[in-house]
């Protein structure tokens, strides 16, 4: 399943910085390399983070979320989405394997 996971970002102290930021850069590597985390990207003016990740459903990946140590400290919150594919492109392809039959039979 895959999970977009949109994260808002409390604005930090600079104690917070030097506390939280050097755990949580490895955290966030650990769930890439574990295959958790397919995708990251930081959002405009330092606002939070996106992550597109890959689990079982979206309890873990809330679950690892708050594992992280800003989102344990509750000044990383997100919002889960489940996304998937554009369903409807599977039109695309009915249609035009149907034309590719008429064409042929």
């Amino acid at each position: 399943m895959k999970i977009m996971a949109i994260g808002t970002l409390k604005p930090l102290t600079p104690e917070q910085q030097r506390t939280y930021m050097p755990t949580e850069v490895p955290a966030t590597l650990k769930l890439y390399l574990d295959g958790k985390m397919e995708q990251f990207w930081l959002r405009d003016n330092n606002a939070g983070v996106i992550f597109l990740m890959t689990v079982d459903s979206v309890e873990e990946a809330d679950a690892l979320l708050k594992a992280m140590p800003l989102g344990g400290a509750n000044l990383l919150t997100f919002e889960l989405m489940p996304v998937g594919p554009l369903t409807p492109l599977g039109m695309l392809i009915t249609h035009q394997e149907a034309s590719v039959k008429r064409a042929v039979g």
